[in-house]
């Protein structure tokens, strides 16, 4: 598999989970009804499996590498969705996510 191609199957978990997530929380937080927490839900379980789609077998790595995908695409929702305006420590701290994210998962390693 590609990096490009994890990378991308990375971003489609986001936003299911990070979306589902949202969705539960404007569902319940929000009162915005059971049709918003069922749809989040169900994005939920789709972020599933997207997951079991990335070529690793290790479903540590794989979960561990996608945390930084999760924290850096939470604050881009939160952008997006929300209006929030993260500070430099939010931006630095989701780099550094990120970069370990890559590392985790894209590190040469002898099988």
């Amino acid at each position: 598999m590609t990096i490009g191609r994890s990378v991308a199957l990375f971003v489609v978990a986001a936003v299911f989970e990070i979306g589902g997530a949202w969705l539960v929380w404007q569902g319940i937080r929000e009162h915005k009804g059971w049709i918003s927490i069922g749809a989040g839900v169900i994005a939920l379980g789709l972020y599933g499996v997207v997951a079991t789609l990335q070529s690793d077998d290790n479903f540590g790595r794989i979960l561990a590498a996608y945390g930084g995908i999760f924290v850096a695409g939470s604050i881009a929702w939160g952008m997006v969705a929300d209006d929030y305006r993260p500070d430099r420590y939010d931006v630095i701290g989701a780099l550094v996510c990120l970069a370990g994210m890559a590392v985790i998962m894209y590190a040469p390693r002898s099988h």
